[in-house]
């Protein structure tokens, strides 16, 4: 890297200016645009992402301060709030949902080398969603509850990786099932999910297209046993049941077998069963897949804490998705940055170093040597002693 590159220029590099140009094109995004164009707006918000700022006046007072090393990181005039305001009102949120696919699709293959110990030939993704509560004053079109606002984040994660491979924000009151109707699942792949996901004709289309999935089985499931399997119960399993469903309407939703499998924790003292439509790996192992679904509920609170998604620079459905994607596509830069530089830091520790050295002139290699250095060299040798003699 070049010595008198700043950091963010560096950590910019990583972002393909030409894809996400293609993008602008795509949707006309810069159509009559004379200030802040599209690839601007989103140096702006990516910024906000990697600062933490928490409003478009304090994004505009804080991109100022660093005014003579804006130029060089991509800005052709000072930013303005209101010019941002508009921008992220009226710029389809599409440019920035698919610079940040890309950057994804760039990222997971960097983690390929994660071992998750389960012994499957297929990715393990993990289904679920998070509500983000709101304000109904400032965003009527989203109601929850009675004086509340909010939206629902679907998220299909890649367990490997810890990258998200979909998003899609919807209403709060959007069923959880409705998620799939928008997934094109990849052959061979398990989708791990919560009994929320519990919807015979959908997860029918999944193991149409050869996709098998795990999901905890509500109580009052009405199924015919048709042979039951050997099992070792001292890993937990207590059985492992091949079935056909016997409700109603559920046989005719989902014709096929299923397999059900009970498990008990010892540690929390509770049984759980599962259904699947793979018959091929061990009961324990369909246990163990279900556990990994826990990566996701750590991935919503990650981007929670640490990137901007609870408070946003604007009101729309529109200003939302943009702010949303920015966040997705910004932790995919990091993501991608932290396998290409070889860092064995958290992507945690990665965005607060980061945060701190933005406009230091410093190769980010160096960045980090620096904070290691600085950490080894903590003593308490000026402490006083109180028992020395």
């Amino acid at each position: 890297m070049n010595k008198g590159t700043t950091v963010l220029r560096q950590i910019l590099s990583y972002a393909d200016y030409e894809v996400f140009r293609n993008g602008v094109r795509k949707y006309d995004g810069d159509r009559g645009v004379r200030r802040l164009s599209c690839w601007e707006q989103f140096l702006a918000l990516s910024f906000a992402q990697l600062t933490h700022r928490e409003s478009l006046r304090d994004l505009e007072v804080s991109l100022n301060a660093h005014g003579r090393h804006l130029y060089h990181c991509g800005f052709r005039s000072p930013a303005k709030r209101s010019t941002l305001a508009d921008a992220n009102e009226t710029r389809d949120w599409r440019i920035h949902s698919d610079f940040a696919q890309y950057l994804i699709q760039q990222a997971r293959p960097l983690y390929k080398d994660v071992d998750l110990g389960l012994d499957l030939d297929g990715t393990l993704y993990a289904l679920d969603s998070s509500i983000i509560d709101l304000s109904l004053t400032l965003f009527p079109w989203a109601p929850h509850e009675r004086s509340r606002a909010a939206i629902k984040l679907h998220t299909l994660l890649d367990v490997q990786s810890f990258i998200p491979v979909f998003i899609d924000v919807t209403g709060a009151h959007t069923s959880d099932s409705h998620a799939l109707d928008r997934i094109i699942p990849e052959p061979g792949c398990f989708i791990v999910m919560d009994r929320g996901y519990i919807d015979f004709p959908r997860l029918y289309h999944l193991h149409q297209r050869s996709a098998y999935f795990v999901v905890r089985a509500k109580h009052n499931l009405q199924f015919r046993r048709r042979c039951s399997h050997p099992v070792d119960r001292s890993n937990g399993v207590r059985s492992d049941q091949t079935i056909v469903l016997s409700g109603k309407y559920s046989f005719r939703k989902f014709p096929s077998q299923l397999r059900r499998v009970s498990f008990y924790a010892a540690d929390i003292d509770k049984r759980f069963v599962f259904l699947t439509n793979n018959f091929q790996i061990p009961s324990f192992n369909v246990a163990a897949v279900y556990h990994q679904r826990w990566q996701i509920e750590l991935f919503f609170k990650w981007i929670k804490q640490h990137l901007r998604i609870k408070r946003f620079f604007g009101t729309s459905p529109n200003a939302v998705k943009t702010q949303i994607w920015t966040a997705m596509a910004t932790y995919a830069i990091i993501a991608i940055l932290k396998k290409r530089l070889g860092l064995q830091h958290s992507l945690n520790t990665i965005l607060q170093i980061l945060s701190t050295t933005l406009f230091e002139k410093t190769p980010i290699p160096l960045v980090f040597q620096r904070y290691d250095r600085e950490i080894s060299n903590t003593d308490t040798s000026n402490q006083l002693n109180l028992f020395e003699i």
